[in-house]
């Protein structure tokens, strides 16, 4: 009728979008592999869904990209709604690395939605810490130092990230700024156990200092290459250095002519820069391996 105003419909957000049966798999099942996925399962006559609806829509605007809110009618999808046995309406999964983790059925309020979505969701400094993660493995620590300090802002007690940085800060000389993160690490952590070999690591200098330094260290082992002492702290000014192949090739020989030479000092050592340098790199894979062979 003219003159008569006329309410269109409102596009919805990137962070909400309409699902069925052809588009589940890729924009659920596959997408939640990057991103967390919460499915909608809902129909027009639902009152209950009128209400929840509207509130998981301001969630998902609210919560910019943290999470995608996909809806889908299950009058239009009744192949999905058996494959997930939907029974009552509204009802709400969480998808995440290609499967459905949670759910919760009804009208929820808006405190308990979001409770629920909090026990999920990563944070913001989860994400920033995944991105550091990533910087550190493609070899960019600088990045990594700048989004680590970030995630310590907004999480001072995160364990994770204060051992990560501690390993940047070691690895460019910077081994008396990384102490107080380690200090930061409780005895409870998961991380505590490898602070300790950082500790160790940072021990490194110490050694160095007191054998006299690398060329001082090398002269004496030319004199006398069985003198382990020397060749230990050798090594250690090595480490320190972060030169840590010839480091390891050091401790190795120690271990090679005593395996308790000091405690087993040489093999803590091995341990510690095993931390520093990553467990599953190259180089630790390789000198775990000659480690083990040397022991055993």
């Amino acid at each position: 009728m003219e003159g008569e105003k006329v309410n269109m419909p409102l596009s919805e957000p990137a962070s909400v979008i309409s699902v069925d049966s052809e588009s589940f798999e890729t924009e659920v099942i596959e997408k939640s592999r990057t991103v967390p996925v919460l499915v909608d399962f809902w129909a027009p006559w639902c009152g209950p869904c009128r209400v929840l609806g509207p509130i998981l829509e301001k969630m998902a605007a609210e919560y910019q990209g943290r999470f995608i809110l996909a809806k889908l009618n299950t009058d239009e999808n009744p192949r999905i709604s058996a494959e997930f046995r939907i029974q009552g309406i509204p009802s709400v999964m969480l998808f995440r690395d290609g499967g459905m983790v949670d759910q919760f059925v009804g009208a929820y309020p808006e405190s308990g939605v979001r409770k629920f979505l909090e026990s999920h969701l990563p944070s913001k400094a989860d994400k920033f810490f995944t991105l550091a993660q990533e910087h550190l493995e493609g070899g960019r620590p600088v990045e990594a130092e700048s989004l680590l300090n970030e995630v310590l802002q907004l999480d001072p007690s995160n364990s994770a990230a204060h051992l990560a940085l501690a390993k940047v800060l070691i690895n460019s000389g910077r081994g008396k700024h990384a102490l107080s993160h380690l200090d930061a690490i409780p005895g409870l952590s998961d991380e505590y156990e490898s602070a300790a070999r950082l500790r160790e690591v940072l021990a490194f200098q110490n050694e160095c200092e007191v054998g006299g330094g690398e060329r001082f260290c090398r002269e004496r082992l030319v004199k006398d290459p069985g003198d382990l002492d020397s060749r230990f702290a050798l090594a250690c000014c090595l480490a320190a250095a972060g030169k840590y192949p010839d480091a390891l090739e050091e401790f190795l020989t120690i271990v090679a002519k005593d395996k308790r030479y000091r405690d087993e000092a040489p093999r803590k050592a091995m341990l510690a820069i095993f931390s520093v340098i990553g467990e599953r790199s190259e180089l630790a894979d390789e000198y775990r391996t000659r480690l083990a062979r040397t022991l055993y």
